[in-house]
């Protein structure tokens, strides 16, 4: 059997990996300043993660979600605890696709209406109902073709935004990226999240904010969206650097939305050896001041980028972070890898190269990419 070829892929096999290292096959480092898509929040084989990891597979791995799991239990708690959120709900899944469809699920389950916005450029994740959101026609199928209803708008656009409201009667949700990665890294102002949330509010809406890749530390808070305190959306779905590698993905829920047995389902979500991996995750994030660190490389670096014309704006939050040149990024990209052997990432903008490294990096460790990037540029 063959596989079924749907990825672009560098020519690179790796192998191992520690901290904010990857290595080849001829055991090269590599500076991994992607993370595979922001996964690796806590850095790669991090010992405790690691050890916590080995310590439940030689327990229990796996058992489905008919039976208790006190390990769930207490990684609500902490994620509550953590991320401010300590009266919501936890719904424990896979993916982020997974965690935004089941949100949306529930938008329509709790209003009974079937509507959605969302906005232009942004990414929900690639199952029906996620990529219905998703503005990206070229991975639609017919599948995706009048599914429900759902009206793209420019983010940060107020009167678009208060025209929709006008204009339609059945909508069950907004749906809003907490920074958008694959679009871009753009994301919502504080002013419009505010709007967002008053016209859930006045007309009987949930705001869902899709912190997959933004969430759990990555911006320098716990969600993008608490830049605002005065946010409180409906739901919030995360993943991405939840498990730090580990399939894991959570749908959190606002008390005031019902449980039903059996509105919701997973096989594999929440089982005992993600639950550890996520709850390792949150207590590294806690006792090593990742949060912290993230806001002062993000600092650091925006700094010493400063010294290269060429960059025309630095975008996003954090450790997502988004450097957009007056040129396509395309051969940059690899002649960083080939050459300097740093990993980094692209999005739908051509002339940007998206950061996402481990929230444990360092300055040491994150200066080579100036530099490098000063030798190709300047």
């Amino acid at each position: 059997m063959n596989l079924f070829e749907v990825y672009p892929k560098f020519d690179i096999s790796l192998q191992k990996a520690k901290g904010v290292y990857v290595y080849d096959e001829n055991e090269t480092p590599y500076l991994d300043l992607y993370g595979g898509h922001g996964v690796i929040s806590i850095g790669h084989s991090q010992p405790y993660y690691v050890n916590a990891l080995q310590r439940q597979l030689e327990k229990i791995a796996f058992y489905s979600n008919s039976v208790q799991m006190p390990l769930q239990e207490e990684l609500a708690q902490k994620l509550g605890e953590l991320s401010g959120y300590t009266d919501y709900n936890l719904f424990l899944c896979n993916s982020g696709a997974e965690a935004n469809e089941n949100a949306l699920k529930l938008a329509s389950f709790h209003t009974q209406k079937r509507r959605v916005i969302a906005f232009k450029n942004s990414f929900h994740g690639r199952t029906a109902a996620a990529l219905c959101v998703t503005d990206n026609c070229k991975i639609h199928s017919p599948l995706q073709y009048d599914n429900f209803p759902v009206v793209f708008l420019d983010l940060n656009d107020e009167k678009q935004f208060q025209n929709a409201f006008e204009t339609y009667d059945d909508i069950c949700a907004v749906i809003v990226e907490g920074v958008q990665g694959v679009g871009g890294l753009d994301y919502p102002s504080d002013d419009f999240l505010e709007l967002l949330q008053t016209y859930c509010k006045k007309y009987n809406a949930l705001l869902i904010l899709d912190e997959i890749q933004s969430g759990f530390g990555r911006t320098g808070n716990f969600f993008a969206h608490q830049s605002n305190p005065n946010i409180r959306p409906d739901i919030i779905t995360t993943a991405k650097g939840m498990g730090n590698g580990f399939p894991v993905a959570g749908v959190i829920i606002a008390p005031h939305i019902e449980a039903k047995h059996g509105m919701l389902g997973t096989t594999f979500g929440g089982n005992h050896l993600a639950s550890v991996a996520s709850l390792s995750v949150l207590e590294v994030l806690e006792k090593d001041n990742l949060m912290i660190n993230a806001k002062e490389i993000s600092d650091f670096l925006r700094e010493e980028l400063k010294s290269i014309p060429a960059i025309q704006k630095i975008k996003g939050k954090g450790l997502m972070l988004g450097v957009e040149l007056e040129f396509p990024i395309k051969e940059i990209r690899k002649q960083l890898l080939e050459e300097f052997h740093i990993m980094t990432g692209s999005s739908a903008n051509p002339n940007l190269l998206r950061i996402l490294p481990p929230l444990s990096i360092n300055k040491q460790e994150i200066k080579p990419f100036v530099e490098a990037l000063q030798k190709i540029l300047l």
